[in-house]
């Protein structure tokens, strides 16, 4: 069975920050896949739930960001055969324009504290990840309080649909596989000069 890991951090204070676009993908999961109910598991909230027309766990860890792998690892064990190779991982992503879609099939945490602990955990970078980018466009003096500052009201629409794009992405990835993912879905980042 394929594990969706939307990454963020738990508590009402930080359900409209940047830093919680993993959970608002996984939130868009449930709703398309008519799910009933989350429950406790694993330092996770979990659903089972039928997601293009296969058996899938969408899960929230509620560990907080940094200690994301410690919920990971045992779901993983327990739903995905241990396999990396059965779990897709969504998070925001600094380094991407604000609401740029990458889809990857594996490769290092590119800074990102969620990604890190998972890899660390699992001892392996070799899973599927969908970023949604959030990269501000003024320099930003400390990146923490960025990433969790609510989103403001002009970037509302553009994550939304962000968040909708990401969610046919990881459907694609269902249904199709990454590659074909990658290639419906990843841009190329606009340089500034």
């Amino acid at each position: 069975m394929k594990l969706i890991v939307g990454l963020g951090n738990p508590g009402r204070e930080y359900e409209t920050t940047r830093h919680n676009l993993g959970f608002m993908l996984i939130d868009r999961l449930f709703e398309r896949a008519s799910g009933r109910r989350y429950r406790s598991e694993a330092n996770a909230r979990v659903a089972e739930v039928l997601l293009a027309n296969q058996r899938v766990v969408l899960a929230k860890p509620q560990t907080f960001m940094n200690l994301s792998g410690d919920a990971v690892r045992p779901l993983l064990d327990r739903y995905g055969e241990a396999s990396p190779a059965n779990l897709i991982v969504a998070c925001d992503d600094v380094a991407l324009p604000v609401g740029m879609i990458r889809v990857r099939a594996r490769g290092t945490a590119g800074g990102q504290k969620g990604l890190k602990s998972i890899i660390e955990r699992l001892s392996s970078q070799e899973f599927a990840r969908v970023r949604i980018g959030i990269r501000p466009d003024h320099p930003v003096e400390e990146l923490f309080g960025f990433v969790l500052a609510p989103i403001p009201k002009r970037d509302h629409a553009k994550l939304d649909e962000a968040v909708d794009r990401a969610a046919d992405a990881v459907e694609m990835i269902l249904t199709e596989g990454v590659e074909r993912a990658m290639a419906e879905f990843n841009e190329r980042v606009k340089s500034d000069a």
